[in-house]
């Protein structure tokens, strides 16, 4: 009797064309997409490799707002009129205060100790204000548009897993199966198989949990129907918002340090991780302590509202159950919880990702050049330019950046979007370079073996222009600095490594019957 299989022929070659056309087409977004969550799951040790001057020990006990912040306060506003001021408190990973003034003029933007003591401007935006924000928007900030296509590619991205775990029927076997020798190809479509199975609960998780983070903004009829004044009321209504006018009559801000003993006995312990300020000097200010979420997976940071002249409690409202579900998702994705080695697990399962998307590109390549032999045709060449420049390109650009952060002078004006301008034009000059030779293949090896140079550039500039060369750092227990140049190091290893390998000769072609599970 003939066995019936589980998954039915015609079922995969329905799958196949959405697998293969969502990989081709957005392939090059969801690898910036993963790239940079992947860094973002260690910005703020990469923060702390880019900005010298915050390489600080963290503060051993809490820091009195109005002994510390305060007088900052007063000091950076120089007598002008402050509409109000925010600050995020010191902790482990984060060891300064950040400050942000809105008085007349402009904003202001400050750092210092946890004793309240300035530092120098930073002069970068860091991986905080620039790889992550490029991985969930883009930089594409008006309309929204950057969060809209990323969340597209997203959801691509989903339709890609889904329909893999249904084309390839030998799920099971793929797990078990890595030929890293011998023909290429051939080590490239288990290793796509290979990264697929292995982390595709990880994929499928961070997939589901990206889109329910940006939802409300991208499907707004729920949040319409049931918040009002749309995206705003939700975050407002739903996740502890208080607003009200200026009363137009003086009077003074009470203390702040008894305020936020308050809010840690209302939520039972933890840390504050943010404060902000109203209206201060006005009788209508009002004060907003959230909890950090170090010590949770949860995002909710249960905001208390204080009245900012009495220091009675004006708002402290838990959540509702379906926004405690969002925050505690968005919490699962985004892993601002202390737990290094669940980090590590995500660094790692993110990079994975990065091999499932870079991979697929290349059994697609592969594939098309053994079935057609097509090197030069328009479509082939654009797709394996977009392919180079969006895996090695990415890399090399992210890499220049850093160098750039290293070499460029403290004081130079405008040096943050210095850095991002060497970021954007070596990563378009890489693209270039690519599409320049893909008529003979991508030229892997030669922006490999770059890559290579640019991170042992890094590590060497990191020690010229700080002191802090990896032994240094260790001995200092700088252990983020340590743990960057570390995995600079491998980085560059690995892309030694890869250049010889491309360096060889090809030994032959994947097999017809291999190719077509490409």
């Amino acid at each position: 009797m003939k066995k019936t299989p589980f998954i039915k022929p015609a079922l995969r070659l329905a799958m196949l064309w959405p697998h293969t056309w969502a990989g081709v087409t957005l392939g090059g977004m969801l690898m910036v997409i993963f790239f940079m969550g992947s860094l973002s799951v260690f910005a703020p040790e990469i923060d702390r490799w880019m900005m010298p001057s915050t390489r600080l020990a963290a503060p051993e006990g809490p820091v009195s707002l109005d002994q510390a912040v305060r007088p900052l306060v007063d000091r950076l506003s120089a007598g002008r009129t402050v509409q109000g001021w925010f600050v995020r408190l010191p902790e482990e990973r984060n060891p300064v205060l950040t400050l942000r003034l809105r008085a007349e003029g402009g904003v202001i933007d400050g750092v210092a100790s946890a004793d309240g003591a300035m530092l120098p401007p930073v002069g970068t935006l860091g991986a905080s204000s620039f790889f992550y924000p490029l991985h969930y928007s883009l930089h594409l900030r008006m309309g929204f548009i950057g969060i809209w296509i990323v969340s597209f590619a997203t959801v691509a991205m989903l339709v890609g897993l889904i329909s893999g775990v249904i084309i390839h029927a030998r799920i099971f076997k793929d797990f078990f199966t890595f030929r890293s020798w011998g023909q290429t190809r051939r080590s490239v479509l288990d290793l796509h198989n290979l990264t697929g199975v292995l982390a595709l609960p990880f994929h499928l998780m961070i997939s589901f949990t990206g889109v329910v983070i940006i939802a409300p903004i991208v499907l707004p009829s729920g949040v319409n129907a049931l918040y009002g004044g749309g995206i705003e009321g939700f975050y407002n209504d739903a996740i502890g918002g208080f607003d009200r006018p200026r009363a137009g009559a003086a009077a003074p801000l009470a203390p702040l340090d008894p305020m936020v003993a308050e809010a840690r006995r209302l939520w039972g312990g933890g840390k504050v991780g943010y404060v902000q300020v109203l209206h201060p000097g006005d009788a209508a200010a009002y004060v907003r302590v959230s909890r950090s979420t170090e010590d949770r997976i949860s995002l909710n940071n249960e905001p208390v509202v204080f009245d900012g002249v009495t220091g009675a409690v004006v708002k402290h409202a838990p959540l509702g159950p379906v926004v405690a579900a969002q925050r505690f998702l968005s919490g699962l994705h985004i892993v601002a919880f202390h737990h290094w080695s669940l980090r590590w697990l995500y660094f790692l399962l993110g990079l994975s990702g990065c091999a499932l998307i870079g991979s697929g590109l290349l059994c697609w390549l592969e594939k098309r050049r053994a079935a057609h032999g097509v090197r030069a045709g328009v479509g082939w060449r654009v797709v394996a330019a977009m392919s180079c420049a969006t895996t090695v390109g990415l890399l090399l650009a992210t890499l220049a950046m850093m160098a750039a952060n290293r070499a460029l002078p403290a004081d130079a004006p405008s040096r943050a979007m210095m850095e991002v301008a060497v970021f954007f034009g070596v990563w378009i000059a890489s693209a270039i370079h690519a599409g320049a030779r893909s008529a003979g293949g991508p030229p892997w090896r030669s922006q490999t073996g770059a890559a290579a140079g640019l991170a042992v550039a890094c590590v060497a500039l990191n020690g010229l222009t700080t002191g802090d060369h990896p032994f240094q750092a260790l001995a200092d227990g700088k252990m983020a600095v340590f743990g960057v140049d570390s995995v600079l190091l491998l980085t560059a290893a690995l892309a030694f490594a890869a250049a010889l390998r491309l360096g060889r000769p090809a030994k032959g072609r994947v097999g017809v019957e291999e190719a077509k599970h490409a």
